[in-house]
This record gives structure tokens, C-alpha cells and sequence, in this order.
């Protein structure tokens, strides 16, 4: 026996299910996780009889696993063409699936936290009597508004095929992506958007299909919740239609954030192999189908008379013509499905002069993914120009995210009235899928606040994240690769010049840190991206352009270094770890003396988070005295916070927003060296100056 190694060895014995050096194997980086689902209850006669009716090929038992740091994988020689892929033959039908009894459905509903609501009916009142009419009208919507539903849940995707029937070439690009089981949002909202018919019974109000709004926790695949049906749609509209190889623009999806629409164009482009349906991301000089409608305000006629008033002023047609002879005219792209910002396309819609605004008639599909920062004041004017845009009676709506505001449920609600009311058409009824609790954070990672008091401690325990000291055993240790967010650009490029050394050369060096925000080009924001997807970053510095929606699925961690601004923004980021179901996942907030006023917004939502993953007592991330601690947040105060920051750190000249692991002395002695430098130079060039004037005494 090695004596040396006997006495080098710890005392402290190691976690339960972690590695030789005490590093948590079970992190998000190391693969996928068999079943997607956070919530799954049991319930009493319920387990064995979902076990017995459950096919086998709704729990797969051999998925890839998914190395973040792998290299980039090579193009496989099995990808066939198109034409082939036509030419296979179909594959069998599954049996026929047995439905449920609507105490099944509750129950099996119930089991994983499902909440589906009729948010409004949307239907004529019925004909009383006048004196009576009002009241009467009153009355029923009050009855018929928010009713609870209990539809048939989707327990496989095989099901979607028999059950729903959507076109085999989805259901097998499906197969070949490996979905099997569907998470919770799929369960509840695949059916009601595909056949609602079928899911919800013979209920004529439901025949036209129905308008829908899902809240749904960061990276339970919302993505494919509503791209399978607007496929699907599409697809069988072609088919009645005989349009094969014809192009119509159909379905419109808006997102916030430019690397939120690559992202949905890259899953909806593996969905649609083989069908004959394009999706393409909009760009600036992207020309869609669309009809020009004269402007009916006054309004817009006094704005047309000045518009032509300042053409005539001298060297403005000359001005227009070079602008003519700079723009050439681009092809009009031809697509079923466009995913956009709301800038782009509204852009695209009132680019004209002459008076007049295209609109979409053709557009049969509306869905806004993070519809509560599209339907906020940042965004609400283009959004839902977009939606005024799309004329066709037959346009259905569909509202996705992660936190949504009652204030965003009116919206939508009063908003589908109107425009129901100026096309003289009935809305579709309203429903609500609700996952979980509303406004809180995955269940499946840890969250942890840690109090920094200033700005050098924010900054020591962020190089103590990125160096742990992994010997003892004790917490949780974050591993690369994690993300990194700040309030403002400034502070994301400061701290990007702070850390980029402190990786090792023979580690990559400071090719391992980036800093990603808005200010960047569009190339240098995609390459980021790539490389942080193929593992070549392992620290990414960004700010909330970042927080909503992209998906990585190594991500093993979060750290707020900046308290996020509101709940949602908190929900949002934390969400970019766990994805899909995946455990091991960190979300470290750090906060500072100036940010306590403000914490309390974010351990609320990390006390409710853990209350739902049944975390108590020590295993919690926020203990109750702290919460009892912390000062309630004001109305005004959170307001502010969500628009501005924290006040002390929008200021780049501020000593507060400086990011520098140097004290205040240094700071001062290097400031006065450079003044000293800078004094002694302007010094000898006035020296030298006078020099040249003497010519000295002659001969």
C-alpha cells in the first residue's frame, strides 16, 4: 500500500452520484434525459392503469447522447434527397389509440400539472328581451368565460398520425429526430391545435378551431408545439387545394430577437424534409406577396402632402434617383412560412411613400413566441400592426411563453374582439394552457443568491465560479460552459476585457470567453453563436438579448452577475440551463449592497420554484429569514427597475459601473502616473515649439 497516497486522500467524503475529484457527473453538458417531462404525479389508480395503456414506443430506452465539447459532426451519408425520400413507402399505421373518459383526461391532466381554460367563448348572445338585454349578457359571458377544459391529453407522438393525422413525411421526420414522448405542453397543446374536434368532443363552438395562449416553462418545447400544426395545416390545405409545388405565404412567426428566428427556421427546416414546405427567416431585402391598401386616416394624407412638398425641394429628386439607382429591385421570395422580428416586417409593410400599406391576405396562421415582450409597450405598436396587416378572415392566433401578465390576457382577448368586430366575422374561442405555476422558474436546477457586497466582490465570485476549488467536496460546482449576464453593453464588454486572460493558453486562452449583445454585427453575433454551440466558448458574456428563447442544450449553468430587472427577466435567464428536462443546472444570481431594495422580486420566484420541485429546508435556494429579511419592492420601484436597471450602473463614468478587480487607490495612482505622462509630453512639445522660433544670435 502506497502510504503517500493514503495520507494525501480527503476526510470529506463526496456526494452521492458524484465524480472522483467531486464534480456533479449529472450535469445538463452530459447528455439528454430519457422522459422530457418536469411534472408527472402520482395519483392514486392512476400509475399502473397510464402504465398499462402506455406504448412501448413512448419511452425510448436508447437516445444519443449529446457531448457538448464533441467535434462538429460530419455530413452522414444516409441523408437522401427529397426525391428519394418520396419514393419510400409508407410506413404502417399503429393501432388505432383507445381515448380516455373525461375522468381519465382530469386525472391524467392533473398528474402533470395541466390547467386548460376557456378564456373566452366568443359567441352571438343570445335574443331577450330589451329591458332584460343587457343583464342578460352580462350574465352569460360571465358563465361561459373561463371554463375549465379537460381534453384529450397527447401521450405519445405516434398518436399524432392515427389520432390527429398529420401527413406522414411529418411523422417520420419527427422519428428520425427522436421525439418519442411529448413534454407537458405538447400533451396539452398538440391536439387542441391540430383537431380540437377530436380532443375536446362534439362541441359545435370548437368546429372553426381555436385561438391559443400557452404558458409553458423555459425549454419544454414550445418550438415544436406550434410548428408541427402550422405544417401540418399547411400541408393539408395544399393537398385539398392541389397546389403541389406552388409557394403561399400562410403562417407568420415573430420573435423578439434575430438569434431567436434562426433558431425556429433551423427546427422548422427539419420538420419540413420532404414535404415541400419552405420556411425562410426574413431579412431586409426580402420581398413577400402582399396587397397595397390606401391608408384611410387624415391623418396620413396631411403626413403625404409634406412628404411631397419636401421631394420638391432642390437636389431631393437627384437624391431619389441615386437612392433608385443604390436599391435594385430583389425577387420576390416564395414561401409557406416566414419567421421574422417585428421591425423587419412591418418595415417590408409600410415601406412605401405613395400612401399606401400592404397587407397579408393570405396569412392563415399568426403565432407570437414570447408574446409577452411582443405584446409589451417596447413592441406592441409593430405587433400588432402585423396583426392588423393579416386580413384573412380565417387567421387563427397563437400566444407563446413562459411568463405571460393578466394584463397580456386582456390584451389579446380585446384586441381579437376588435378585430373580429371591424371584419364582421365570429372569433374563434379562446383557450389557455397553463404548466406548472405561472411565472416561475424550471423545477429541475438549483438556484443559489449570493451576496457580493460591491463591485470587486461580484467580480471575486465570478472568477471563483470559473475556477472552483473542487477538492472539498462541498456544494455545487459550476462547469463550463455557462452563461454570463450583465445589464447593459458597457458592463458586458468591461467584464469580457476582465476575464478573457484568466483562462490558461494551454486551455484556449481567451478564445474560451466572448461577449455577445446587440451592439455587434449580425456575422460576428453568428459566428458567437456557432461557436459556443460547438463547445469552442465556454464562457459567454452577454446581456438580456440572449434571455429568451435560444436553446442550448449544454448550457450547465447561469450566472446573474447584473440583478435581472423583473420575475420574468429572472425566469427567462435561469431558463437557458435545464432544457428539455435535463438535471445538474445552476442559475447564480450575485447581488450587491445597492441591490438589496430589489432582491426580493427574485427570491420570491426561486421560493416558489422550489416549493413546486419539493425542495425544503436546506435543499432550498432561498431560506425563509432571508425572505423575511429582504424589503418589499414598490410598484415604482419595479417599474423602473424593469425599464432602466439598477440606476447606479447605466452610468459608464459612475465608479459603481466600473468593472475592474482594481481598488479605488490604484484606480487614482495609475490616473495621476498618466497625467503626470501626459503633462510632461505637452511640456516638451511647447518646448520644442519655442526652440524652433529662437534662431539665436547671428553672425
Amino acid at each position: 500500500m502506497d502510504i503517500l497516497k493514503v495520507l494525501s486522500r480527503g476526510t470529506k467524503k463526496t456526494s452521492k452520484g458524484a465524480g472522483p475529484n467531486g464534480c456533479n457527473t449529472q450535469l445538463p453538458s452530459a447528455g439528454t434525459k430519457t422522459n422530457p417531462q418536469l411534472y408527472n404525479d402520482e395519483i392514486r389508480g392512476m400509475k399502473r392503469k397510464r402504465g398499462a395503456e402506455q406504448p412501448k414506443e413512448s419511452v425510448p430506452t436508447d437516445l444519443p447522447i449529446v457531448d457538448f465539447f464533441a467535434p462538429k459532426p460530419q455530413p452522414a451519408e444516409n441523408q437522401k434527397t427529397d426525391a428519394v425520400k418520396s419514393q419510400r413507402e409508407p410506413s404502417p399505421p399503429p393501432a388505432p389509440v383507445k381515448k380516455l373518459t373525461e375522468d381519465e383526461c382530469r386525472r391524467l391532466l392533473r398528474a402533470h400539472r395541466l390547467k386548460i381554460t376557456l378564456l373566452s367563448k366568443h359567441e352571438e348572445p343570445k335574443k331577450v328581451k330589451k329591458s332584460r338585454k343587457r343583464q342578460s349578457t352580462v350574465v352569460q359571458k360571465k358563465k361561459d368565460d373561463k371554463r375549465m377544459l379537460f381534453p384529450q391529453p397527447l401521450e405519445s407522438f405516434g398518436h399524432l398520425r392515427t389520432t390527429y393525422g398529420i401527413p406522414r413525411q411529418v411523422a417520420e421526420n419527427l422519428v428520425q429526430q427522436s421525439y418519442r414522448l411529448p413534454t407537458e405542453v405538447q400533451m396539452g397543446s398538440l391536439p387542441l391545435l391540430l383537431r380540437p374536434e377530436v380532443a375536446l368532443g362534439s362541441e359545435d363552438h370548437f368546429g372553426r378551431g381555436v385561438d391559443f395562449l400557452a404558458v409553458a416553462p423555459t425549454g419544454s418545447g414550445k418550438t415544436i408545439s406550434f410548428l408541427i400544426p402550422a405544417i401540418s395545416n399547411i400541408i393539408r390545405r395544399r393537398e385539398r387545394a392541389s397546389m403541389q409545388g406552388a409557394h403561399e405565404l400562410e403562417a407568420i412567426i415573430v420573435a423578439p430577437t434575430r438569434e431567436l428566428v434562426h433558431q425556429i427556421v433551423n427546427e422548422g427546416s427539419k420538420l419540413v424534409q420532404g414535404t415541400g414546405v419552405k420556411i425562410v427567416a426574413m431579412k431586409k431585402t426580402t420581398q413577400l406577396s402582399a396587397e397595397e391598401r390606401v391608408l384611410a386616416d387624415d391623418s396620413s394624407d396631411d403626413e403625404l402632402d409634406v412628404d411631397v412638398e419636401d421631394e420638391e425641394e432642390p437636389g431631393s429628386d437627384d437624391d431619389k434617383k441615386c437612392r433608385m439607382r443604390r436599391s435594385k429591385p430583389h425577387p420576390l421570395t416564395k414561401t409557406d412560412i416566414v419567421v421574422t422580428t417585428p421591425a423587419l416586417l412591418m418595415n417590408f409593410l409600410t415601406a412605401a411613400d405613395d400612401g399606401t400599406q400592404k397587407v397579408l391576405p393570405t396569412v392563415r396562421e399568426l403565432i407570437l413566441d414570447e408574446a409577452d415582450v411582443l405584446l409589451d409597450p417596447l413592441f406592441r405598436e409593430q405587433t400588432l400592426g402585423l396583426w392588423t396587416a393579416c386580413t384573412n378572415p380565417e387567421l387563427r392566433l397563437s400566444f407563446w411563453s413562459a411568463t405571460m401578465g393578466s394584463n397580456i390576457e386582456a390584451l389579446a382577448t380585446e384586441k381579437s374582439g376588435d378585430r373580429a368586430e371591424a371584419l364582421g366575422i365570429t372569433p374563434r374561442p379562446l383557450v389557455r394552457l397553463v404548466v406548472g405555476l405561472k411565472d416561475t422558474a424550471v423545477p429541475n436546477i438549483v438556484h443559489k443568491l449570493t451576496y457580493t457586497a460591491s463591485e470587486q466582490g461580484k467580480l471575486l465570485a465570478l472568477r471563483q465560479l470559473l475556477h472552483p476549488a473542487g477538492s472539498d467536496g462541498s456544494g455545487t460546482p459550476l462547469r463550463p460552459p455557462f452563461l454570463v449576464f450583465t445589464q447593459t453593453i458597457d458592463r458586458a464588454m468591461a467584464l469580457h476585457e476582465e476575464l478573457k486572460y484568466d483562462i490558461p493558453l494551454e486551455a484556449g486562452g481567451p478564445t474560451r470567453i466572448a461577449a455577445l449583445h446587440s451592439a455587434l454585427a449580425d456575422s460576428a453575433r453568428s459566428t458567437i453563436m456557432r461557436k459556443f454551440r460547438a463547445g469552442e466558448i465556454w464562457v459567454l458574456i452577454t446581456t438580456d438579448v440572449l434571455a429568451r428563447g435560444v436553446d442550448f442544450a449544454g448550457v450547465n449553468g447561469v450566472v446573474n452577475y447584473d440583478v435581472p430587472g423583473s420575475a420574468a427577466a429572472y425566469v427567462h435567464r435561469a431558463g437557458r440551463t435545464g432544457r428539455a428536462g435535463r438535471e445538474g443546472g445552476i442559475a447564480v444570481t450575485l447581488y450587491t449592497k445597492e441591490d438589496i431594495p430589489f432582491v426580493k422580486t427574485v427570491a420570491n420566484v426561486i421560493s416558489v420554484s422550489d416549493k413546486q420541485a419539493g425542495k425544503t429546508g436546506e435543499q432550498a435556494g432561498v431560506q425563509k429569514w432571508l425572505l423575511d429579511a429582504l424589503p418589499n419592492v414598490g410598484k415604482a420601484d419595479r417599474k423602473k427597475l424593469k425599464e432602466r436597471g439598477v440606476e447606479s450602473r447605466r452610468s459608464s463614468s459612475g465608479s459603481k459601473a466600473k468593472i475592474t478587480s482594481k481598488s479605488g487607490y490604484e484606480r487614482r495612482k495609475e490616473n495621476n502616473r498618466r497625467g503626470a505622462i501626459d503633462a510632461n509630453r505637452r511640456k516638451r512639445i511647447e518646448g520644442a515649439g519655442q526652440d524652433d522660433e529662437w534662431d539665436g544670435l547671428g553672425d
